[in-house]
Order: structure tokens, then C-alpha cells, then sequence
């Protein structure tokens, strides 16, 4: 685990991986679930039968008024791990949400497939981010480069095909992405000071195309610079 040290405020960038590399999914329903489970886990009140209660993204009535423990700016749900850049707004709610995050996964995982154990590797890594810039190619990072490497042929061949690879990352289910370029309007997400960075989805794009493409790198050698590794 490597969690570099931040206060409320703070803009945090989040990996969870799966235990030695393994995947965390063995199908879609996995995937929905843990979609969910980022909106229902951001909450200081948990409901332990959340997911049996509810559908989609609908809060019972009766529950107490949502109080969230992060702002969830960017995310995606990979097979095998997941990313995040989150906010901190209430002391400790970061590490606080991604306990919750990780034992609601793991626990559902393992009453679904008989397994025993965190499926995860360790707790989490994460890495402040104090810089507009940081946060613009870390929102490539996330949202673009991740799910171009989902494109068949993999990433060379996304970045090749750039229009073709933009659509399928922006039709991904399981990233913020879509949020950003077609409003998609997901509860999961607080847009707060990314959709302040650009004016609108083209220029993001714009900026995101000259990053896949090699063309406007300033933080070090390609994306080596906002890994986790």
C-alpha cells in the first residue's frame, strides 16, 4: 500500500487492484454492482441490504439525508482494477469510502462465486494532486487511456483508429466519461472542477487526442508520471 498523505480538500487519485493481478468480474452484473456500490458506499449511512433494497440509484425514503464522504470527480471500473480521482470533503472520507468500497465488493464477489478472502490486492494506493495541469492529464489517464485499452487490438490500435476508439471509451457504461461528453448525468459523479477545465467536450477531446496521440505530454515520458505502480 502507498498512500501519500492529504487533508480535507485534497484531490486524490485512487487505485484498488485485484489480488495478484487477478480479475475482480467474471461478468456484467459484477460490473453494475460495483457501479453502484460507488454511489451507495459514498455515505456516511449504509443500509447493510442496500443492494437487495434498491434498484439502480434510488435511496429509500426512510434513510437518513445522504451525506456523502468524497466527491467522486473521475472513475473507471476495469476488469481486473479500478480508478478513481476523488475529493476529500469530510476528514478521513476517503480512506473511509474506499474501505467501505472494497469490503461491499469483496463481499458480494465472495457470497456470489464461494470465495473466501479480500479479492483485492492490499488496500489502496493514492497520489495528491496539487496541479490544474495534473488534473487535466489525469483525466485521460482515467477516462481515456484505460478504456482504450479495452478497444479490440488493445491501445495502439485505439489510438490508431482515434474516432472509432473515442466513441466506444464514451459508450463504456462503467467510466465518468460519458458524464462529461454526452450528459449522461450519472449520481455517482460531482463534475466540480474538471468540467471547469475545459470549455465543453470538444475541447476536451481535442486536448485528449493530442495526449493519446504523443503531442502534448509535459509531465514526463507518455503517462509514466500519474501511474500507481
Amino acid at each position: 500500500m502507498r498512500v501519500e498523505p492529504f487533508t480535507v480538500d485534497s484531490y486524490v487519485h485512487c487505485l484498488k487492484r485485484g489480488a495478484r493481478g487477478f480479475p475482480i468480474v467474471n461478468e456484467d452484473a459484477d460490473m453494475h454492482r460495483y457501479h453502484r456500490a460507488l454511489f451507495y458506499m459514498n455515505d456516511i449511512h449504509v443500509d447493510e441490504n442496500w443492494s437487495r433494497q434498491t434498484k439502480h440509484f434510488d435511496r429509500l425514503s426512510e434513510w437518513p439525508e445522504r451525506t456523502p464522504l468524497v466527491k467522486i470527480l473521475a472513475y473507471i471500473l476495469m476488469p481486473n482494477h479500478i480508478h478513481l480521482l476523488l475529493k476529500e470533503i469530510q476528514e478521513g472520507g476517503i480512506s473511509l469510502f474506499m474501505k467501505k468500497f472494497g469490503n461491499s465488493v469483496t463481499g458480494y464477489y465472495n457470497e456470489k462465486y464461494n470465495n473466501k478472502g479480500s479479492i483485492f490486492q492490499g488496500s489502496y494506493k493514492g497520489k495528491t494532486i496539487d496541479e490544474d495541469m495534473y488534473l487535466r492529464y489525469l483525466a485521460v489517464y482515467i477516462m481515456v487511456k484505460n478504456a482504450f485499452e479495452l478497444f479490440p487490438g488493445g491501445l495502439k490500435k485505439a489510438v490508431e483508429n482515434f474516432e472509432d476508439a473515442w466513441l466506444f471509451a464514451v459508450q463504456y457504461p462503467f467510466s465518468s466519461l460519458g458524464d462529461y461528453v454526452i450528459a449522461r448525468n450519472s449520481p455517482v459523479i460531482d463534475k466540480e472542477i474538471l468540467g471547469e477545465l475545459w470549455s465543453g467536450p470538444k475541447e476536451f477531446k481535442k486536448f485528449a487526442r493530442e495526449v493519446m496521440e504523443g503531442r502534448n505530454v509535459e509531465i514526463g515520458e507518455d503517462f509514466k508520471a500519474l501511474t500507481l505502480e
